[in-house]
């Protein structure tokens, strides 16, 4: 996710520059760019969480039963 990261950069760079060259006010990109902070934080904070249920939780460990005094 991380190795991504400038190309995500460049993407929203071209994005922005064209949408300024169409002719969209520079308020309406500024908003739609923070009405994007909120997710795209979420994504790059959380990395994606790889698959990864656990979020490095342990297994709880298996202490001595009363079988095994």
């Amino acid at each position: 996710m991380r190795r991504h990261l400038p190309l995500y950069a460049i993407a929203l760079a071209i994005l922005i520059v064209g949408a300024l060259a169409l002719g969209v006010p520079a308020r309406s990109v500024g908003f739609g760019l923070f009405a994007l902070a909120c997710p795209l934080m979420m994504l790059f904070m959380h990395g994606g969480h790889d698959g990864h249920s656990g979020h490095g939780e342990e297994p709880p460990s298996r202490g001595p039963t009363s079988a095994a005094r």
